[in-house]
């Protein structure tokens, strides 16, 4: 193996766990729930990411794993997710240096709800300016929405034509979100942003449904 030395990955994977525990702590990757990954390098590619179906708020750095660009696991003795064949898909579409997956109740919401259209569009506010390349919140994104599949090959293989053109995120319907950046510090920037707009959004169709506008 052509492996880091253990000593190389130990910031990230210390960076990659407290990233996990904060995401956590904001309800978005409840019980087992979400799955989180970075780049350690690209030649040969090797991704760090949490092992499948442990808590997620509470992983210690020596317990994450490493796999190479077929999902195998080429150091650690946790079990990688079948989702990390999407958060490859992710790494080589947008050349991403992490993604972080969760499952929070906005996304896990609109992303069913979504479906039929097969896009959440968020537009007009100030938050928008947190995501790369906008730079006013007079302006509209659609965040594709999929739909869930347990044949991860096939799911990304339909994600990947749209990946690029996506605002830094991507919905599975009544799964979650997708949210990636050039490192583990913009992917946060980006996974925080379309949080909170996702969750405006509903607040904004629950308060039209109950107190609509009131017209001039």
């Amino acid at each position: 193996m052509d492996d880091a030395p253990q000593a190389a990955i130990a910031a990230p994977a210390r960076a990659l766990t407290e990233a996990m525990a904060a995401i956590y702590g904001r309800g978005w990757c409840d019980g087992t729930g979400g799955n989180f990954s970075c780049v350690l390098q690209r030649n040969p590619l090797r991704l760090l990411m949490a092992p499948s179906g442990v808590h997620k708020g509470a992983v210690a750095p020596e317990a994450l794993i490493e796999v190479d660009d077929h999902g195998t696991v080429v150091r650690g003795s946790g079990k990688a997710s079948a989702e990390t064949a999407l958060h490859l898909s992710i790494v080589e579409q947008c050349q991403a240096g992490a993604v972080l997956h969760t499952h929070s109740q906005a996304g896990t919401l609109l992303s069913h709800w979504a479906l039929p259209q097969g896009h959440v569009e968020l537009k007009d506010l100030e938050m928008l300016k947190g995501l790369s390349g906008i730079s006013t919140h007079a302006c509209s994104v659609r965040l594709p929405v999929l739909a869930n599949d347990q044949n991860l090959q096939r799911l990304s293989a339909l994600a990947a034509p749209l990946l690029p053109q996506a605002p830094q995120g991507l919905l599975i319907a009544g799964h979650g979100l997708y949210a990636w950046g050039d490192n583990l510090n913009s992917a946060m920037r980006h996974l925080e942003i379309l949080e909170f707009l996702l969750e405006q959004h509903w607040r904004q169709l629950l308060l039209r449904a109950v107190a609509p506008p009131h017209s001039a």
